[in-house]
């Protein structure tokens, strides 16, 4: 399957190949997006351009997306109900842009669309990393803290956890994130518990997808 990685670093890219391809049981080719993004703000922005470069310029079946929720709101069921979007819920933002960027598309290269898969981690993708390892790090653990105004921890302190330091370099942020992704190459299962709006809806869209392709779209 042909797949382009969306994120907000190099690292988290890599690792999130790891878990994509768990999940989808097999390797991926992946397909450069054309633009890289740096942040929240700006995977936003280069958002529609890349959909249309992958649409009309390559060979990719489908794009994953996948940014940290920071302090925004946290995806929740209501969001999930038909024509509701939530415009401080990056989860919706996202598919919002996604479906906006698509929605005029002609077919193209054999297909009628691209495929969307997007992740939101609460509150950082180091917090994806932690799974399995510190049963404190999880969305409930988050969402609770926040309700009752004391984190439990802040996105400074999960840096340190995985990478000793809340300023890694890259190769440094690379390593640590493959080392820590690789606990769940064969079983997703843990995530999708710990982070079910976060990773877990991103893997029912990646599931999703063979269903798709194998209709021919």
């Amino acid at each position: 399957m042909n797949v382009a990685l969306l994120s907000e670093s190099p690292a988290d890219e890599a690792a999130i190949r790891v878990l994509v391809e768990a999940v989808l049981g097999e390797p991926i080719q992946q397909v450069q997006a054309g633009l890289r993004a740096r942040g929240w703000p700006n995977v936003v922005q280069v958002l529609p351009a890349i959909v249309r470069h992958l649409h009309f310029n390559t060979d990719a079946d489908g794009l994953v997306v996948v940014v940290d929720a920071d302090d925004s709101v946290v995806h929740t069921a209501e969001h999930e109900a038909p024509n509701y979007h939530h415009p401080l819920c990056r989860l919706c933002h996202l598919r919002a842009a996604f479906r906006r960027a698509t929605k005029k598309l002609p077919p193209a290269r054999g297909r009628e669309r691209l495929l969307r898969g997007i992740g939101v981690a609460v509150p950082a993708v180091e917090a994806w990393y932690l799974c399995g390892r510190d049963a404190s790090v999880s969305e409930a653990a988050w969402i609770d803290g926040r309700a009752r105004g004391q984190p439990p921890y802040t996105r400074r302190e999960l840096k340190w956890r995985v990478y000793g330091t809340d300023r890694p370099s890259l190769p440094l942020e690379t390593k640590r994130a493959l080392e820590e992704v690789q606990r769940h190459r064969s079983d997703v299962r843990r995530l999708e518990t710990d982070f079910p709006a976060g990773f877990g809806l991103l893997a029912e869209d990646l599931r999703s997808w063979r269903e798709t392709i194998g209709s021919g779209r």
